[in-house]
């Protein structure tokens, strides 16, 4: 390498400055491989994050119906009854679809009809191999 000073002198190196194209390529290719080694376990701990939060939200909403038949003697009629008789605060949010209006309403035989279970409407398996609709 060959530098100019500013009083006319020449000086030769032989170091060189900044990197050459193989070394650029070899970076990238190295963080290229521990991104993709890294994605499918962060993909797979929001996924387990999730089933554990709809495990959470199912045994939370079963607990206030039980609770609201032990009280009147009757099943509700709608979840919204369990927000309004202040036995939930707000009905939870199906964390894998993302909605209040999927949860899948497991009703009575008798007259009264009442909400006896609560399902998720997600389609799917979770990652013990049980469809999410028979949690």
């Amino acid at each position: 390498m060959v530098l100019y000073t500013g009083n006319g002198e020449v000086v030769h190196t032989d170091r060189y400055c900044g990197f050459t194209l193989v070394e650029l390529l070899l970076v990238l290719f190295v963080v290229a491989l521990l991104a993709s080694l890294v994605a499918p376990m962060a993909t797979r701990s929001v996924e387990q994050t999730r089933e554990a939060t709809l495990k959470e939200d199912l045994q939370v909403v079963r607990k206030a119906i039980d609770d609201y038949y032990t009280d009147t003697g009757a099943y509700p009629e709608s979840l919204g009854l369990l927000v309004e008789k202040h036995y939930l605060r707000k009905l939870p949010r199906d964390p894998l679809t993302e909605s209040t209006t999927t949860w899948v309403e497991v009703r009575s035989e008798d007259l009264n009809g009442g909400i006896i279970d609560i399902r998720s409407g997600a389609d799917g398996k979770a990652s013990d191999g049980v469809a999410y609709r028979d949690w």
